[in-house]
C-alpha cells in the first residue's frame, strides 16, 4: 500500500477529509485503517478559526479518529512565530477567531482587541465573524509599528456551494490600508510544517493535500513527498499544466489511494493508458481508470513542460478522455 512508506501522514482537512461540515466519502473509513496500520495522523489545516478540541471533535464526529493533540493548526505556527519574537506576556492584537486567540494564549501571549493596548504584533487569521471594526483595529496597530503576522495566504476556501473568500483575500485589507505585507505561518510557506514536525517527530512525512497552491508547493518547499486527492480545489487540468514547486509525488482520487499499491507510472503509461504527443497536444490512448489515465497524462506533460507549465489547449484532447 502507498501509506506502507511512510510514518506520518500530515493531512488537510478541506477538500480532503471533509468539505464544509460533510465528510468526504470513504474518508474516515480510510484514516481509520491508515491509524490501525501504524502510521500517525496529524490534522494541519490552514484555517484558524477553530480550536483543535473542536476540529478534533468535528473529525470524530465524521468517523475519523483524532485527538485535539493530533491537530496542527496555522494559528498554532503564527503564535509560535510571534512569541519568538516577542516577550513573554506581551499584548497581540488578534484579527480572528477563538482558535487564533487560544493559540497566542497558550504561547504566553496575551490576547487583545484593540490598537490602543499597544499590541507589539497583530495576528489574522480566517473567521466567518470578521468584523470591520476588528479590522480596523488591526490596521491602525500595524500603523504603529506592531508586526504583522497572517495565518496562511489562501484567498479561497472551498465550500459545498463553490469557493468563498479565504483569510488571503482579506489581509490584502491590512495590507492595503497600511502598505506592510505580513509574515505568513501557514502553508506554502515554512512556519507550519515546522510546527508539524516538532509536533509528529516525523521521520518519513506524506502531505496529504487538495491544493497545489497551498499543500503540494509546501511539501515542495520542505522536500517531502506528497499525494495530492482530487475531493477538493485542484482539478485534473490543474495538475496537468502544474509548474514544477506543484506537481505532487502521487495523485489519488480520494484519501483511499493510501490503501491502494501505487502503480507503476514510466514513459507516459500507466495501468492501461499510455500518452503521447501528436501535433503539439496530448493524447491518451488505452483504457482502465480515470486515475491511472490521469497518473499517465501528468508523467507525459510534466517531462514535456520541464521547469515550466503547459496550456491547457496542449493538454485538452487528453482530458477530453478523462470526462
Amino acid at each position: 500500500m502507498l501509506i506502507d512508506g511512510f510514518d506520518t501522514l500530515l493531512l488537510d482537512l478541506d477538500g480532503v477529509v471533509y468539505l464544509g461540515r460533510q465528510a468526504i466519502p470513504g474518508a474516515g473509513e480510510a484514516l481509520q485503517e491508515a491509524r490501525a496500520r501504524g502510521a500517525r495522523l496529524a490534522y494541519v489545516t490552514n484555517n484558524a478559526s477553530r480550536t483543535p478540541s473542536a476540529i478534533a471533535a468535528h473529525l470524530r464526529a465524521l468517523g475519523a479518529p483524532a485527538t485535539a493533540a493530533d491537530v496542527v493548526t496555522s494559528a498554532q505556527a503564527a503564535a509560535r512565530l510571534v512569541a519568538e519574537r516577542a516577550a513573554p506576556g506581551a499584548n497581540v492584537l488578534v484579527v480572528g477567531g477563538s482558535g487564533l486567540r487560544l493559540a497566542v494564549r497558550d504561547r504566553g501571549l496575551r490576547p487583545v482587541s484593540t490598537a490602543a493596548e499597544s499590541p507589539v504584533a497583530v495576528v489574522q487569521g480566517f473567521t466567518y465573524e470578521l468584523s470591520y471594526g476588528l479590522i480596523a483595529e488591526g490596521a491602525l496597530a500595524v500603523r504603529q509599528g506592531a508586526l504583522f503576522v497572517a495565518s496562511n495566504s489562501d484567498s479561497t476556501l472551498p465550500s459545498p456551494r463553490g469557493e468563498l473568500p479565504g483569510n488571503g483575500a482579506l489581509v490584502r485589507v491590512i495590507a492595503t490600508a497600511t502598505g506592510v505585507e505580513p509574515i505568513y505561518a501557514g502553508k506554502p510557506d515554512p512556519p507550519l510544517h515546522r510546527e508539524s514536525m516538532i509536533r509528529t517527530n516525523a521521520r518519513r512525512p506524506l502531505v496529504v493535500g487538495d491544493r497545489l497552491d497551498t499543500d503540494i508547493e509546501g511539501a515542495t518547499n520542505a522536500g517531502v513527498e506528497s499525494l495530492l486527492v482530487l475531493t477538493g480545489v485542484a482539478t485534473p487540468a490543474d495538475v496537468l499544466t502544474a509548474e514544477p514547486r506543484h506537481r505532487p509525488t502521487y495523485v489519488g482520487e480520494d484519501l483511499r489511494a493510501l490503501l491502494e499499491p501505487y502503480p507503476e507510472v514510466r514513459d507516459g503509461a500507466c495501468g492501461g493508458w499510455r500518452a503521447r504527443w501528436e501535433d503539439g497536444a496530448l493524447r491518451l490512448e488505452g483504457g482502465g481508470s480515470r486515475i491511472d489515465g490521469l497518473r499517465a497524462a501528468c508523467d507525459a506533460a510534466w517531462a514535456a513542460a520541464g521547469e515550466g507549465r503547459l496550456e491547457e489547449d496542449a493538454v485538452k484532447p487528453a482530458l477530453d478522455r478523462l470526462t
